[in-house]
C-alpha cells in the first residue's frame, strides 16, 4: 500500500507560480511512475505530467500540451517526493490537482492504471 500526500496548492494571480509536492510512503519509490492530474468541477480527471523510471538512472518526463514550457515535474528519490513547478499560471489551470503512483504500466497518462492517489490539493488562479 502506498500513501500519497500532496501539498502546495493555493490561490494565485494569473502569471504567478506555485510548487506542488507529493510525498509517498514506499521503500521502492524510485521505480514508480508518478503522475500529476487535475480535475475541474464537473469535469473528468485529466493528465498533466508524469515521470517514469526507464531503468538504471534513467527517468522520462511527459507533459500534456497545454502545460509544456510552463510546468516542470521533478522527483527526489531520496525524499520519496515528486514535485510540480507551475509557472505562468492561467485561470484555466484552476482545478484540484492529484498525485498518482503506479508501477508495471507504460500508460503514464491513463487514470485507471494508477493504483494509488493522494487526496488532492486545490489550485485557484484568479484573472
Amino acid at each position: 500500500q502506498v500513501q500519497l500526500v500532496e501539498s502546495g496548492g493555493g490561490l494565485v494571480q494569473a502569471g504567478g507560480s506555485l510548487r506542488l509536492s507529493c510525498a509517498a510512503s514506499t521503500r521502492t519509490f524510485s521505480i514508480y511512475t508518478l503522475g500529476w492530474f487535475r480535475q475541474a468541477p464537473g469535469k473528468e480527471r485529466l493528465f498533466v505530467a508524469a515521470t517514469r523510471w526507464g531503468g538504471g538512472r534513467t527517468y522520462y518526463t511527459y507533459y500534456t500540451d497545454s502545460v509544456k514550457g510552463r510546468f516542470t515535474i521533478s522527483r527526489d528519490n531520496a525524499k520519496n517526493t515528486v514535485y510540480l513547478q507551475m509557472n505562468a499560471l492561467k485561470p484555466e489551470d484552476t482545478a484540484v490537482y492529484y498525485c498518482g503512483a503506479m508501477v508495471g504500466s507504460d500508460m503514464y497518462n491513463y487514470v485507471p492504471d494508477y493504483g494509488y492517489w493522494g487526496q488532492g490539493t486545490q489550485v485557484t488562479v484568479s484573472s
